[in-house]
């Protein structure tokens, strides 16, 4: 989803080395990123479009916090999604594709504020359309990632189970292991 790889440019090693770095400054990384979705790059983006952009994510992320925690958005944070929205005006047309009709949105704009605009809508439809309950952080605290939980009970508690959630596991057993000699060892006393 292009809201999910949007927050990720906000990077923290889910291994714990404590290393962490804002892919949005990182040369070439909006670039990929764009092209993954379709989205035209724009060019190299001006000190302010860059900030812009860190402000929608920063607004993103605080809905995200709220929710996890059951509470509703604070009006500032929607109304940052709101200003985002804005600076990707559109008309709609309807094109015709193998005997079937679609409706698309041609944005009136190119450059940054178009992306923040896609982007707060790609994230905006999770919030009118999906189930924003199912929004969630990653329990790994070395991680921070927020992903959308599909699972059919909501039990998803890591970005990536083979990756976070597996390290997870591994610290658990290891803290156990641990606990346990220390416990022996306390015993035998």
């Amino acid at each position: 989803m292009l809201w999910d790889d949007f927050m990720k440019s906000d990077y923290h090693d889910w291994r714990g080395s404590g290393h962490s770095e804002d892919r949005l400054d990182k040369p070439g990384w909006l670039e990929q990123w764009l092209a993954i979705h379709n989205l035209p790059y724009p060019g190299t983006p001006s000190a302010k479009e860059l900030d812009d952009l860190r402000w929608l994510r920063g607004h993103m992320l605080r809905i995200v916090q709220k929710l996890t925690v059951h509470e509703s958005a604070a009006p500032a944070d929607l109304e940052g999604l709101n200003r985002a929205l804005s600076g990707g005006p559109m008309f709609l047309r309807i094109a015709e594709s193998d005997a079937d009709y679609r409706l698309e949105s041609i944005p009136l704009r190119a450059g940054w504020s178009r992306i923040g605009a896609e982007v707060a809508a790609s994230f905006g439809r999770i919030l009118t359309e999906c189930e924003p309950s199912r929004l969630r952080i990653c329990e790994n605290p070395d991680c921070m990632a927020v992903y959308y939980d599909e699972t059919r009970n909501r039990s998803k508690r890591f970005c990536d189970d083979k990756a976070c959630g597996n390290l997870m596991k591994v610290r658990r057993f290891r803290a156990r292991q641990k606990a346990a000699k220390t416990g022996v060892t306390t015993s035998e006393s």
